[in-house]
């Protein structure tokens, strides 16, 4: 069992080092993933330090945890409801072409052709 608690304080460490070079290398964003490989990884340095009894090691891992379960909760409070419009996808290797025709139109000063209906008649025409 001994062994058990032993891995699980060197997975502690390397969730916290992992996410922290991530995070420091632009790898990562600080966000959720960030905050729970910090949970985790305190949780377990918790474990193996109170069974080492090293417990200014106990100490900061439980401020640890407390810090990324609090962030964790705000993250999830501030998150925006989920969006009924299909996401964009950018699929790799495509150049993402959507500036470009801003780009194209200012410089040209052309304007891009957009059908409008007018209500005057039927309301079915298109006036191009």
């Amino acid at each position: 069992m001994e062994l058990l608690w032993e891995i699980a304080g060197w997975a502690g460490a390397v969730a916290i080092l992992s996410a922290y070079l991530a995070v420091s290398m632009g790898w990562l964003k600080a966000g959720k993933g960030f905050q729970t490989a910090n949970l985790f990884g305190s949780v377990a340095f918790i474990i193996n330090g109170t069974l080492h009894g090293a417990w200014p090691s106990v100490v900061t891992n439980v401020a640890w945890f407390l810090i990324s379960a609090v962030a964790l909760v705000r993250m999830r409070q501030e998150d925006p409801a989920p969006s009924l419009e299909p996401a964009q996808v950018q699929y790799p290797g495509v150049p993402d072409g959507t500036g470009q025709l801003a780009v194209v139109e200012a410089l040209t000063g052309s304007l891009p052709v957009i059908p409008s209906v007018h209500p005057a008649g039927d309301g079915a025409r298109l006036a191009l």
